[in-house]
């Protein structure tokens, strides 16, 4: 085990690795060097078994020592030269004095542990950086920009400055922060404020970098400089926050300062203190690595890792992704879990909630002809109208003259009539229509956080279709669960409006709402929560979550619509998006400390008889290294208990 701390998470991503994957991280040396002492450590454990020439092995060993020991080593040294003193030195001293008397495989056996757990942070810290780089890839690296006098020019986008006019076309993602002075069009912007729906944007909107445009042209002025959009702030606070979040170290780490100190002030004491009094040499040289070899904290180690490690299998197999056994064992300090609204507690794409019908049509008449004019078109509401009619059986009527206006919706002529189907702006476009009735509706839908989407028929107002974002079929049961585990109803944090936010929160049994939320502001409330002396749980699946996933005491994310950078920076990953696993994943964490508890109980009654037993007696050093390696494999097995599926069964 490594001492050193994980100032960011590890990071491993659920989706599958990139072009490059294996080649990029054999590209550390780490990770080679690692790679190369588990060879020559496997090698000599079979020339040894073969019963080959002892130099043989020997010589296998020494060169794993070299391979896996040399950076820990020189890490060891440079503490010491500022003072301070760390169990990798201790544990390669250690690993030297146990070669030094024979036990050269116990010794090759620690600097493979070592050599792993240095090459895992690598890949940690190389991957995170990775991340956080490629959120900038969310902006276009060229834009349109249009000249004083005319004409238009593409231009790298880090080219643009304030007050530079740009053109950005259908389908095309914007490269700035940006005001539109023409055009209108449906943004997705849905990576920066988590919004579930495109949103209309005409002159006088701001648009910004990292978001897609819809089917609609837009002319914009560039309002921000490059480097101060919304998307580079999000990067500045991820990179903020995960330096600024509290040192990650396990249990065992806490205390290894002192720890190492009082081992090697022992060791020096029983070893100089014969020897000023006439003492023989090899004997008392004896003596005192027999006291290191026993003192050693392998055992205390093994006390703490097993039982994590077999926690975080046992939750992969149960579609819980956690990245380390920080984070195994921290996920049980959770007092208080946030979670962000869309594509967390919902399902992130919208459906029909109902429809509102108005006088001589009834509500099957209106969704059939509303599906007639939606089916040609490809947004996202087009989509859940059309969708809602198929799984109501009904047959779809085909359309003709087709029109779709971004930012007010679609018209076409179905069986003989001219229907529309768009905002409620629509219902200002013909005034000579009486809609009061269709205007109450609409008011009605929007008061329960629901998106209204009139529909009118030759010019007449007819019905109000009602489009929500629909709640995870897990959440209610897995807010109540959190709720009496943790002793504090969770948080809901969304950039969302509070008219949708307050009735999901109602929906899932949640009663503090923060809506209307920016990246900046996530991070706050996060701060703010933590400031009353709660450890925060963050649940979230976007971009703009990750600042606050990285500020909050652990971040998790969801695995099959969460983004890139929401993924490499969670400290866990729900890979099948099931809300009912983050209760059981915290109570096996639970557990899963106790069972360390009681381990290092074992592994501190042994090291203290061992110790106890070499002060004062003699123990001989074969029965020292076998109580020594005794112990360790009863908390070796006792933490693999949790591995057992009913170990999960238990949590649930």
């Amino acid at each position: 085990m490594t001492s050193s701390t994980l100032s960011s998470p590890p990071v491993i991503t659920a989706r599958a690795p990139g072009p490059g994957f294996l080649a990029r991280f054999w590209a550390l040396a780490e990770v080679r060097w690692a790679v190369i002492a588990t060879g020559l450590f496997a090698l000599g454990g079979v020339a040894q078994l073969l019963d080959a020439p002892p130099a043989l092995w020997w010589a296998l060993y020494l060169a794993c020592y070299a391979a896996g020991g040399w950076e820990p080593a020189l890490a060891g040294l440079r503490a010491l030269r500022e003072r301070t003193l760390d169990v990798d030195l201790l544990m390669i001293v250690a690993a030297i004095g146990a070669a030094s008397i024979g036990q050269v495989f116990d010794g090759a056996l620690l600097i493979v542990i070592f050599a792993t757990s240095g090459a895992l942070e690598a890949v940690a810290t190389a991957r995170t950086a990775d991340s956080v780089r490629a959120l900038l890839d969310l902006a276009p690296e060229r834009a349109t920009r249009l000249a004083p006098g005319g004409g238009e020019e593409v231009v790298d986008t880090a080219d643009l400055a304030v007050d530079d006019v740009i053109r950005v076309r259908p389908g095309e993602r914007i490269g700035v922060d940006a005001l539109v002075l023409d055009g209108a069009s449906d943004v997705d912007q849905s990576t920066i404020t988590g919004e579930p729906l495109p949103v209309a944007k005409t002159a006088g909107d701001e648009v910004f970098a990292g978001t897609l445009n819809g089917t609609g042209s837009l002319v914009a002025r560039v309002h921000r400089p490059v480097g101060e959009s919304v998307v580079a702030r999000i990067v500045a606070l991820v990179e903020e926050a995960s330096a600024t979040k509290a040192t990650r170290q396990l249990f065992i780490e806490k205390v290894e300062q002192r720890y190492s100190v009082a081992v090697v002030v022992a060791t020096l004491a029983l070893f100089g203190i014969p020897l000023a009094f006439g003492a023989e040499l090899q004997p008392t040289l004896l003596r005192a690595m027999t006291f290191m070899i026993v003192a050693s904290p392998c055992a205390v180690v093994l006390a703490t890792m097993p039982p994590l490690l077999s926690a975080i299998s046992l939750a992969g197999r149960n579609g819980v992704l956690v990245k380390s056994a920080v984070v195994m064992e921290r996920l049980a300090d959770t007092s208080l879990v946030a979670f962000d609204k869309t594509g967390t507690l919902t399902t992130g794409s919208p459906r029909l909630a109902g429809v509102h019908a108005g006088a001589g049509l009834d509500a099957t008449d209106l969704l059939r002809l509303a599906a007639g004019a939606e089916n040609p078109s490809e947004h996202p509401l087009a989509v859940a109208v059309v969708t809602a009619a198929r799984e109501r059986g009904l047959s779809i009527p085909p359309a003709s003259h087709f029109d779709s206006t971004p930012g007010r919706g679609v018209s076409a002529l179905v069986e003989g009539r001219r229907v529309a189907v768009g905002r409620p702006g629509l219902l200002d476009e013909r005034p000579e229509h009486d809609g009061a009735e269709i205007r109450r509706a609409v008011a009605d839908v929007q008061a329960a956080g629901q998106t209204a989407v009139v529909v009118t028929i030759d010019g007449k107002p007819q019905g109000v279709l009602a489009l929500a974002d629909h709640i995870r079929p897990q959440s209610a049961a897995t807010v109540e669960s959190l709720s009496a585990l943790t002793g504090a109803t969770p948080v809901l944090l969304t950039g969302d409006n509070p008219g949708a936010a307050r009735h999901l929160a109602a929906e899932a049994g949640i009663t503090d709402t923060y809506a209307g939320l920016l990246p900046a502001d996530k991070v706050d409330r996060v701060r703010d929560l933590q400031a009353q002396g709660r450890r925060v749980l963050l649940v979230g699946d976007g971009v703009n979550d990750a600042p606050a996933l990285a500020a909050a005491d652990l971040g998790v994310a969801m695995g099959r619509q969460g983004s890139d950078l929401a993924l490499q920076t969670a400290d866990a990953v729900l890979v099948r998006d099931d809300l009912s696993t983050l209760p059981a994943v915290i109570a096996l964490s639970r557990r899963a400390r106790r069972v360390v508890k009681a381990n290092l109980l074992i592994a501190a009654t042994f090291i203290v008889v061992l110790v106890t037993w070499d002060l004062i007696g003699h123990l001989p050093l074969p029965l020292g290294v076998a109580g020594h390696e005794g112990s360790t494999v009863i908390v070796g097995l006792n933490g693999l208990r949790l591995l057992r599926r009913s170990a999960w069964r238990q949590t649930t």
